[in-house]
């Protein structure tokens, strides 16, 4: 696929970012060795033909590419003609307003502002495969008399039937509409799950496969492809047929439940083949993308997986964490959180509280790490969004649970604060959540990738280690003024006092621009 080569020499003290998020804990780029292919693999989650360098430069792509760092020279290999190099001011945020501007432009517009401003709840790790219109409703009732406030409940896999038979399991669900009724009575919106997968056999897959709307082989026959679920046909995106159907499907279910909107999972470019037999000529990232621009059309979205489209109104959640300290888990929060916002991705959301790994709950000998359960909360707490799942009461003590529901409390505070800095995205492109590099370029501040900036005014540093009771914090230039009344003066680091009640975070005194 690869025909041209660029090659760019490192400048020095220079570091990039960009590419996919799941490398996050990777960046920035440079120093040592990495690399990297976006064609066909975006390591389940998003991913954009992007790099950004602090010096002020960028390389884009309309079409995936292949990159490497080895320490003095970052290597490309793309489509020809493809290529852009360039260098368009000496900063981070020179280099990505320009990209921004030019390649992915902001839309204008934005999710639902409540995705802002309350938290969401997931019923993945609770129910897995098996909910139930009984157990969707008990769990919205214990959320709100655990003190914790309505928000956004999506209702995970297999609240259908067959996958793409889009309706209510008649078993598991008798009367949807009085659910979702009751829900949004309680203070919820209500979202559904879904994905491009299709069970084979059935009467949806016969009635699209006359139609033309799956993906084939190259001998005219539907692909049956391994997931996560098992094997099923798969929806061919470019088809606009395929597109019309999946619309009318959705739109039904909101006329006729009052579903508020939609989890739109999979998609991801390792479900599709170089060699797929498609309605319209189409890589798997092209597939990928196709699946994306569903989700324009509902102002309540979710993607796991996506391949440009930086700048639209989706809602762009990290991939599942496990229930770790580690860089597989909390320790990737941030540095993947901010790895979105650099790709364009805006409006992000962590992982669930605690991680969305459904294997890690089944295991025989597994117990929930309490003091992790509450610092993955208070990480995400001031992310522009917040997801839980695991269902705090059933895993925490008292004063767990509490310090769990303070997090949430925090975000629903700083709901205004949040949304602002959203529609402030919506025509800027801006990330909300955002490297302090990026905000303070000559600070130094490239490697410090634990912490981070919601916005340009409010100081971000959870406490990501076990057992820690301190934090050590690094301050840009101004006065910070603390959640525990204090007042630092930056530049300085300095070590403070993070006990498992306290998520460190410093408010800029108003007046002070950007440094």
């Amino acid at each position: 696929m690869y025909n041209e080569t660029i090659r760019v020499t490192l400048l020095e003290d220079e570091h990039w970012w960009g590419g996919a998020v799941a490398d996050g804990t990777e960046m920035p780029f440079g120093a040592r060795a990495f690399k990297r292919d976006l064609f066909g693999n975006l390591a389940y989650n998003q991913a954009n033909s992007l790099l950004l360098s602090s010096k002020g430069r960028t390389v884009w792509s309309e079409q995936p590419f292949r990159y490497s760092f080895d320490g003095s020279e970052l290597v490309v290999d793309g489509v020809k003609g493809t290529l852009r190099v360039e260098e368009t001011g000496k900063y981070l945020r020179d280099a990505f307003m320009q990209a921004s501007q030019a390649y992915f432009p902001p839309s204008g517009t934005l999710p639902d502002v409540r995705f802002f401003t309350v938290p969401q709840y997931n019923t993945w790790m609770e129910m897995s495969y098996h909910p139930t219109q009984e157990k969707v409703l008990a769990y919205a009732d214990a959320i709100l008399a655990n003190g914790l406030p309505p928000g956004i409940l999506m209702i995970d896999d297999n609240w259908h039937e067959d996958y793409g038979t889009l309706d209510f399991h008649p078993g598991r669900f008798p009367d949807p509409k009085a659910m979702i009724d009751r829900l949004h009575g309680l203070g919820f919106h209500v979202l559904l799950w879904v994905s491009p997968f299709i069970s084979a056999d059935g009467e949806v897959f016969r009635d699209l496969q006359g139609k033309g709307c799956l993906i084939r082989d190259s001998g005219g026959k539907p692909v049956i492809r391994e997931w996560w679920n098992g094997y099923s046909a798969v929806l061919d995106g470019t088809n606009p047929e395929a597109a019309r159907w999946f619309a009318e499907e959705l739109d039904r279910l909101m006329e006729r439940y009052g579903v508020d909107g939609f989890k739109l999972d999979a998609g991801d470019p390792q479900y599709y083949q170089a060699e797929d037999a498609t309605w319209a000529p189409a890589t798997p990232n092209d597939q990928c993308e196709a699946w994306a621009r569903f989700g324009l059309r509902y102002a309540f979205n979710e993607y796991r997986a996506c391949w440009k489209l930086a700048g639209q109104p989706l809602v762009q959640r990290l991939c599942d964490k496990d229930h770790s300290w580690g860089t597989d888990g909390l320790a990737s929060l941030v540095p993947n959180g901010l790895a979105q916002g650099l790709a364009g991705y805006a409006f992000n959301c962590p992982d669930m509280v605690g991680g969305g790994q459904y294997g890690d709950l089944i295991k025989p000998d597994f117990q929930v790490d309490q003091e992790l359960f509450v610092r993955y909360a208070q990480c995400s707490a001031l992310f522009p969004m917040m997801q839980l799942s695991t269902a705090p009461w059933r895993v925490l003590d008292e004063q767990h649970l509490e310090w769990c529901v303070e997090a949430a409390r925090l975000h629903g505070r700083m709901g205004a604060c949040i949304e602002e800095l959203a529609r402030h995205a919506a025509k800027t492109g801006e990330p909300i959540m955002r490297h302090l590099a990026y905000e303070f370029p000559d600070g130094g501040y490239e490697r410090v990738s634990d912490q981070f900036m919601l916005g340009s005014d409010v100081l971000v540093a959870p406490v990501l280690q076990r057992g820690a009771t301190t934090r050590r914090i690094v301050f840009p230039p101004g006065a910070w003024l603390g959640d525990d009344g204090s007042e630092v003066s930056g530049p300085c680091e300095l070590e403070v006092e993070a006990p498992l009640s306290r998520l460190p975070w410093y408010r800029k005194r108003p007046g002070q621009n950007r440094e």
